[in-house]
């Protein structure tokens, strides 16, 4: 890799800005930087239904940080992969269809929205790299192969969003080696998704220096929880983050996370004002629960990010107005009952709406309209 110059503690910082939850490691990508190594970073996805505020805003809020200080940020558009884990009826042609589509278009308009550019932003469909590397990417495939057990790849199969104990295709095995692959593949050494991607990037750490010769760092970012969560499956996803064990929290939020399959669930980028505001009004939102509260996650990770003036909550009994310039006074005031829920899922809706507007323009009436069609005529079942 080519020299360059960044400033190392401006990468780091950036890498470490919420959404992130974990950066693996802080130490080894500031003593990458201070080499003056080339930073090449990238975050996959498997191609599938609409892109909702999680994969979009979210996950481009950190190629957007990252873009700032100097990385150079690269999208995958997992073709392959999406196929094997049968997305869009498990129908390839279609997968790179959508791909090339709607949700790359979706992609960057989503990192426009929180203030990256999408012409520094490199969008690379995985069976064209394949293609390109040919036989060198099947034996980059190979060399993660003969660094992992069995065991190991199937303990990570989770990142396909299965459970361990599902019956799964010798194709499903292979998603771990090949997503490790890609890494090398594309020259990554910095690999990022979100927090249920954790499990194949620390392969790619434990296998990188023997099998390529060195280690990528990785960063994890927050997944939002879905809106439409009820008490039960809440409470379940407090526990399992309070009891303090990796492995049981990531198998619960990969349950409660927001998802396209899930519609009711997920505010998707493109939605107009009203279902914006019907969904956030709908949503699960307990008196004076902050943690993992999902009314709240929206107002943390995307609202407060992106804020130029303070945030105001109506009292919609007594015409009050409470203003904050930060989310932590809202967190605290919600925490104490000052602000009701419904007031905060008013406010929520309205300033998600305005953040989401040239979102959903552009694929109402504007470029994109023809990319949304074509989902539309796409029957999506996951």
């Amino acid at each position: 890799m080519q020299r360059i110059t960044v400033n190392p503690d401006a990468v780091v910082s950036a890498a470490l800005r919420e959404p992130t939850e974990e950066l693996i490691s802080p130490e080894r990508l500031k003593a990458m930087a201070e080499a003056g190594e080339r930073l090449v970073h990238y975050i996959g996805f498997e191609i599938s239904g609409y892109v909702h505020l999680g994969t979009g805003l979210i996950s481009m809020q950190k190629v957007a940080d990252l873009q700032g200080v100097g990385v150079e940020t690269q999208v995958f558009l997992a073709d392959y992969h999406s196929w094997i884990n049968r997305k869009l009826g498990g129908d390839l042609s279609t997968i790179r269809r959508v791909a090339g589509g709607y949700f790359k278009e979706a992609l960057k308009v989503s990192l426009k929205l929180v203030g990256g550019d999408p012409e520094k932003t490199r969008f690379v469909l995985g069976s064209e790299l394949y293609e390109k590397l040919g036989i060198d990417y099947f034996t980059n495939v190979l060399k993660v192969s003969m660094e992992a057990t069995l065991s190991r790849v199937r303990r990570s199969v989770t990142i396909l969003g299965r459970r361990e104990s599902e019956a799964l295709s010798f194709a499903q095995l292979l998603y771990v080696p090949m997503q490790v692959a890609d890494i090398f593949s594309l020259g990554v050494n910095i690999a990022h998704g979100g927090m249920d991607q954790r499990k194949a990037h620390v392969i790619a750490i434990e296998v990188g220096e023997k099998a390529f010769g060195y280690k990528p760092v990785a960063v994890h970012h927050h997944l939002l929880p879905a809106l439409a969560m009820d008490q039960e499956s809440w409470r379940a996803l407090v526990e399992a983050r309070r009891a303090g064990s990796r492995e049981e929290f990531e198998k619960v939020v990969a349950d409660a996370k927001m998802s396209k399959s899930k519609p009711e669930g997920a505010v998707f980028i493109h939605d107009p004002p009203e279902v914006v505001r019907s969904k956030v009004l709908g949503a699960f939102c307990p008196a004076g629960e902050v943690e993992l509260n999902p009314v709240l996650e929206i107002a943390r990770y995307i609202i407060f990010r992106q804020l130029r003036e303070p945030f105001e909550v109506v009292n919609k009994k007594t015409g009050a107005r409470a203003s904050f310039e930060s989310y932590q006074s809202l967190e605290e005031a919600f925490r104490e009952k000052k602000v009701h829920p419904l007031d905060l899922k008013e406010a929520v809706a309205t300033r998600l709406a305005e953040i989401l507007e040239p979102a959903y323009k552009h694929f109402a009436e504007g470029p994109g309209r023809q990319y949304l069609e074509e989902m539309r005529e796409i029957k999506i079942t996951r």
